[in-house]
C-alpha cells in the first residue's frame, strides 16, 4: 500500500477502509505550537480543526455583558432581554480566555458557568422565545479557509451544538445536584415544550451543515450513561440523531457524535443508531467500555479514541506503555483513529511518547508488527 497523507488516513479509517497505518491527530484547540508539535507532525501526527458552518442570529433580544461581584467571586454576567422577560448566565473566566484557542484560558480551561440560563419555571418562556426567534445563515468561509491552510496535514470538520435535550441537561438547566431531573419531574410540559422548540429551530442548522464543504460533521453531544439513562436516550436522543443522519448521509457526509463518558449501559442502543463515528470514546481507566468490546459491539462504526488524560499524569513512560497496550486492543487496526486529547493540553514529553509508538503502527497490526513495536520501546 502506498503511503497515505494524514488526511487520507483519518478518512479511510473513519469510512471503515484500511489505512496504511493507524491514524492519530491532535485537535487544534488543545495543541501547543512549537518544537514538539512540529516534530510529532513530521513523524505522522495529523491535525484536526473544527470550524462552524453558519452564523447564528437571535431576533428581538438585547444582550448585555458585564463583570459583577457575587457570592461566587468575580464573574461575567450575560443578560438576555426579550419582550417576554429577561434571563442571565454567569461564568468565571481564567486569564487568557478569548485570547487563545476556542475561548479557553492559557491553561486550556473553558469558562466555568456558575449560574445557568434556566433557574426556575419562570425562565422557560423567555428561553423558548429566544429559541423560536433564532435563525441560522450559512457561512462556509471558515471551513474553506482552514481547509486551504491545512491541506493534507489533517482534517477540517464542522460541528453542531449539543442535541436539544442535552442542551438542557448540560448547558441551560444543568445537572448539578440533580437540577435537570427535578425540572423534568416537576415541569414536564415546560421541558417538553422547550425540547420541541429546539428540535424545530435547529433543523435549518442541520441542513446547512449537511451542505458544508467538510466530509465529517461532529454532532456535539457529550454522552455519558451516568447522566443519560437508556429511557432518556431512546426518547430524546435517538430520534434527533436519526434525523441528522438522514440529512448528512444524503449529502455523503459522515456523522460523528462526541461520546466521551461511560457508555456501557447505552452500548446496545448506540449500536442501533446510524452514527458513523463514535468520537472521543475514552477506554478504561476513564471510561467503562474497553476498545475491543466497543469494536465488537459496533461493527459498522469507526472509533475516534480519546487518549485518557489520567494516563498522561503518570508520565511519558507509562504513556508509552499504555499506547502499546492500546494497539494490542485495537489490532488489526481497522476503524480506529487516536486523538491525542479531547479536552486538555498534552505536555511535550507525553506528545512525543504517544508519537514514538503510533508512528510505527503499520496496518494491519499483526503479532509480528506488535512484537517489533514492543522491542523498539524497550
Amino acid at each position: 500500500m502506498s503511503e497515505m497523507t494524514r488526511r487520507q488516513r483519518i478518512l479511510a479509517a473513519s469510512r471503515g477502509q484500511p489505512p496504511d497505518r493507524v491514524p492519530f491527530f491532535h485537535f487544534w484547540r488543545h495543541s501547543q505550537i512549537g518544537w514538539a508539535e512540529r516534530e510529532c507532525r513530521n513523524r505522522g501526527m495529523g491535525m484536526c480543526w473544527m470550524r462552524p458552518a453558519y452564523t447564528e442570529h437571535v431576533e428581538g433580544v438585547d444582550v448585555v455583558e458585564q463583570p459583577v461581584r457575587s457570592e461566587r467571586g468575580s464573574v461575567v454576567r450575560r443578560t438576555y432581554h426579550t419582550p417576554v422577560g429577561s434571563v442571565f448566565t454567569e461564568e468565571r473566566r481564567e486569564p487568557g480566555t478569548g485570547q487563545w484557542h476556542g475561548q479557553r484560558s492559557w491553561r486550556d480551561v473553558s469558562p466555568w458557568t456558575t449560574q445557568r440560563l434556566i433557574k426556575g419555571p419562570e425562565d422557560y418562556p423567555v428561553v423558548q422565545y429566544m429559541v423560536e426567534h433564532t435563525t441560522y445563515v450559512a457561512d462556509y468561509f471558515p471551513i474553506e479557509q482552514a481547509t486551504d491552510w491545512l491541506g493534507e496535514e489533517g482534517l477540517v470538520i464542522t460541528a453542531l451544538p449539543h442535541s436539544p435535550m442535552q442542551t438542557l441537561m448540560i448547558d441551560w438547566v444543568g445537572s448539578e445536584g440533580g437540577r435537570f431531573y427535578y425540572h423534568y419531574a416537576d415541569y414536564p410540559d415546560l421541558v417538553e415544550g422547550l425540547y420541541d422548540a429546539l428540535c424545530a429551530s435547529r433543523r435549518p442548522a442541520h441542513e446547512i451543515a449537511a451542505q458544508a464543504p467538510a466530509e465529517i460533521v461532529l454532532c456535539g453531544d457529550n454522552l455519558d450513561g451516568f447522566l443519560v439513562t437508556p429511557h432518556l436516550f431512546e426518547r430524546y436522543f435517538m430520534p434527533v440523531w436519526a434525523e441528522q443522519a438522514e440529512l448528512l448521509h444524503a449529502q455523503g457526509k459522515l456523522m460523528a457524535v462526541h461520546m466521551d463518558g461511560r457508555l456501557r449501559v447505552l452500548k446496545d442502543l448506540i449500536a442501533q443508531t446510524d452514527v458513523d463515528i463514535v468520537e472521543a470514546l475514552h477506554p478504561p481507566p476513564m471510561g467503562d467500555l474497553p476498545i475491543s468490546e466497543a469494536l465488537a459491539t459496533w461493527p459498522s462504526k469507526a472509533l475516534w479514541i480519546g487518549f485518557p488524560g489520567s494516563i498522561y499524569t503518570l508520565g511519558p513512560e507509562e504513556t508509552r506503555r499504555y499506547t502499546l497496550d492500546l494497539l494490542h486492543d485495537v489490532a488489526p487496526g481497522e476503524r480506529v483513529v487516536v486523538e491525542m486529547s479531547t479536552e486538555n493540553l498534552v505536555s511535550n514529553e507525553n506528545l512525543l511518547a504517544v508519537t514514538s509508538v503510533l508512528e510505527g503502527a503499520e496496518y494491519p497490526l499483526d503479532e509480528v508488527r506488535l512484537a517489533a513495536l514492543e522491542r523498539a520501546w524497550r
